[in-house]
Formats: structure tokens, C-alpha cells, sequence
């Protein structure tokens, strides 16, 4: 086995699993899905997989969606949409499939 960490990460999988059903989604969706299936985790480590899985070739970016609104940071908020890469190995979790028929609601329409 070669040194260091494994490549691998049970919440890299879980949003692989995620995106697999989804198609395309941004961040704080694919944390909303997350949070009602898998175990705690915030916001903040979902970013951070969606990045590194770019990184490793697992996600790439959909497109960047650039939505106007009244936000505590200004007018105007970026959505970046994700869908899986080359390298996505899904394993097709039927819980998030059983959620998202249960569930109609959670699945977004992505903005053109």
C-alpha cells in the first residue's frame, strides 16, 4: 500500500451519488439532499469536496448562473452548477432515488 492518505472520501462518493440522480446542481442543493440522507456535515466540506473532485477529475463545472436578489452581501449571488466528471465512479444509492421520488420538490430546474 503506498504511503499517505487514500485518494478516496466516503463524502466525495455520497455527492457522486447525489449529482448521479440530480444531473446538475449547485452547492448548497447538493448539501440539502446531503444532510437528509447521509450523516451531518456542513456546508462549508461539501465546497470543499466539490473543489478537491474537480481537482481529481470526479466534477466538473455545469455552469455559472448569476442570479439577482437582496443578499446580506449584495445584489447579486453566483451559482455554480456541477455535474459529474470522467472519473465519477457512481455506485447508484437507491435511498437518494427513494428521496427524490418521495420528494419531487427537491429536484431544481436548472436557470438557462
Amino acid at each position: 500500500m503506498p504511503r499517505g492518505r487514500p485518494v478516496g472520501s466516503v463524502v466525495r462518493q455520497n455527492v457522486i451519488e447525489i449529482l448521479y440522480f440530480l444531473g446538475s446542481a449547485h452547492g448548497y442543493h447538493i448539501f440539502k439532499i446531503y444532510k437528509q440522507i447521509y450523516p451531518k456535515i456542513t456546508l462549508r466540506a461539501i465546497y470543499y469536496h466539490l473543489r478537491k473532485g474537480q481537482d481529481l477529475g470526479e466534477f466538473e463545472v455545469d455552469t455559472i448562473h448569476k442570479e439577482k436578489g437582496d443578499y446580506s452581501w449584495g445584489g447579486e449571488a453566483e451559482k455554480i452548477y456541477y455535474k459529474l466528471g470522467k472519473n465519477a465512479k457512481p455506485r447508484i444509492d437507491q435511498r437518494i432515488k427513494a428521496l427524490l421520488d418521495e420528494k419531487p420538490e427537491l429536484i431544481i430546474k436548472r436557470p438557462e
